[in-house]
């Protein structure tokens, strides 16, 4: 524990206890490091040196053009937020579904994957989707803790199905591929929603009371004007998603130009639906300002905590305190998906990111984990600090919009078989790692083993080693 001396432990302790308190991020991890920093100069722990290398540090951050995919996918989902594709989306699927029993669940989770792909924020997610669908659900009889858990679980797969955020930002800290992390976030997205399919189905048969169809009288004019309608909702959308993954995944456009292409085919999308409007557009840039000066304020004060940190030998503690687990690399992800599960009680996934990944990342190579495989793992279990009482942000998000006659406690205790079935999703991942390397080995379909190099040697000019005759 105090091989690599006190400093270390009790640096990461004082960080942790900041969080809890609440104190701001950026500027905990700020004062944590600086005033570490001056006690490790102080005590011949630390070298004045490495504050040197801050301003360059800082300056990376600003000129990361990788960054700029935030700003890019934020206003995208910002806008298409705002242009009221979600009710289109809910509206016609409800209809579509309403037959069947848990017919208005199916829809919100396959509207909730879509609106994931297209907003790529929880938030707008829940409160789209708990406004608009879950006065329905209470007025045709659905069971409250059913309605509420599967709204918040539908807005949480924002985390993982792409283009997310967190994949971005993990990418950025793995230093590997956005389009790689994209193309391995595919498997465990499909998962995730078959799961919650899944889940609705067999308690359609076991408990239809708490789902049942809706009345001939709800679903209204049903055949091709109904299809019609859930086409129109959902296929632009689908197209947008398919083109800015399409061409990150072949390589034809960086993060940042495929961001600023969804971008603009929000904004094309919105005036579709002839919702586009100068109040929209304002109201979208003022959210992507406010959310990339905290993912960049965030990052700053990550940079300063993680310098302060390695200088103490922080990172050498860390790895010789986790590369020592009893499991070897099973032991080691048991570890930290249980650690990021709690730590996500207290801290928010562009915290964890910037803060916990550094620390484990060289744990990860020195035992020759897939990076890929070990950031779409995290992600999928930082989606369930959404979800688990009495902390999740999407319980907060849905109490908020939630009628009084709905309890508190009957959205916590709805939320827990979908917060069960994400941690079943974390250990599917551990146990089957194909689940996200395969999207990923499967885009060439070549194996490099079997390729053979035939270069015929060149026959060049004979060279004359004799002295220069003048």
């Amino acid at each position: 524990m105090f091989s690599h001396g006190v400093m270390p432990p009790l640096m990461f302790g004082g960080m942790i206890c900041f969080m809890i308190i609440g104190f701001p991020v950026a500027f905990s991890l700020i004062a944590v490091g600086l005033f570490f920093g001056t006690i490790g100069i102080l005590t011949d722990h630390f070298h004045p040196s490495f504050l040197q290398a801050l301003p360059l540090r800082f300056y990376g951050i600003i000129s990361n053009d990788l960054l700029l995919a935030i700003p890019f996918f934020t206003f995208m989902g910002a806008i298409l937020e705002r242009c009221g594709l979600a009710e289109d989306l809910l509206e016609g699927t409800g209809k579509l579904f309403g037959k069947v029993p848990g017919g208005l669940a199916y829809a919100v989770i396959i509207v909730g994957a879509i609106l994931g792909a297209i907003t790529g924020t929880v938030a707008a997610s829940v409160i789209a989707m708990g406004v608009i669908s879950l006065p329905v659900m209470m007025r045709y009889g659905y069971d409250q803790k059913l309605a509420t858990g599967v709204i918040a679980a539908s807005g949480t797969i924002t985390q993982l199905i792409p283009p997310s955020l967190v994949l971005i930002v993990l990418a950025e800290q793995l230093g590997k591929p956005v389009g790689d992390m994209y193309l391995g976030a595919i498997g465990p997205s499909i998962l995730q929603v078959l799961l919650f399919l899944g889940y609705v189905l067999i308690l359609s048969f076991i408990k239809p009371q708490t789902m049942p169809p809706l009345p001939p009288e709800a679903i209204g004019e049903g055949g091709w004007p109904l299809i019609k309608q859930v086409l129109w909702g959902m296929i632009p959308s689908i197209v947008l998603i398919a083109l800015v993954l399409g061409t990150l995944a072949l390589g034809l456009a960086t993060p940042t130009e495929a961001g600023a292409m969804g971008a603009v085919g929000a904004i094309v999308l919105a005036a579709l639906h002839r919702r586009l409007t100068w109040t929209l557009i304002r109201q979208a840039m003022a959210s992507t300002m406010r959310l990339t000066a905290m993912v960049v304020f965030i990052l700053i004060g990550a940079t300063v905590f993680s310098l302060v940190f390695q200088g103490m030998d922080g990172s050498r503690w860390i790895e010789h305190l986790l590369s020592q687990l009893p499991g070897g690399r099973v032991g080691f992800l048991i570890f930290v998906n249980i650690f990021v599960f709690f730590i996500a009680f207290f801290l928010d996934f562009f915290e964890i990111a910037f803060i916990i990944i550094p620390l484990l990342v060289p744990v990860a190579v020195k035992l020759d984990i897939n990076l890929i495989w070990f950031g779409v793992l995290l992600c999928v279990n930082m989606q369930t600090a959404f979800m688990h009482p009495p902390f999740g942000f999407a319980l907060f998000y849905l109490r908020g919009i939630a009628p009084p006659s709905i309890r508190t406690s009957q959205i916590y205790w709805g939320a827990i078989p979908w917060l069960v079935m994400q941690l079943i999703l974390v250990v599917i991942v551990i146990m089957w790692p194909e689940s996200v390397t395969y999207w990923i080995d499967a885009g060439t379909g070549v194996d490099p083993s079997t390729i053979e190099l035939n270069i015929q040697p060149l026959d060049g000019p004979a060279l004359d080693m004799a002295p220069p005759k003048f």
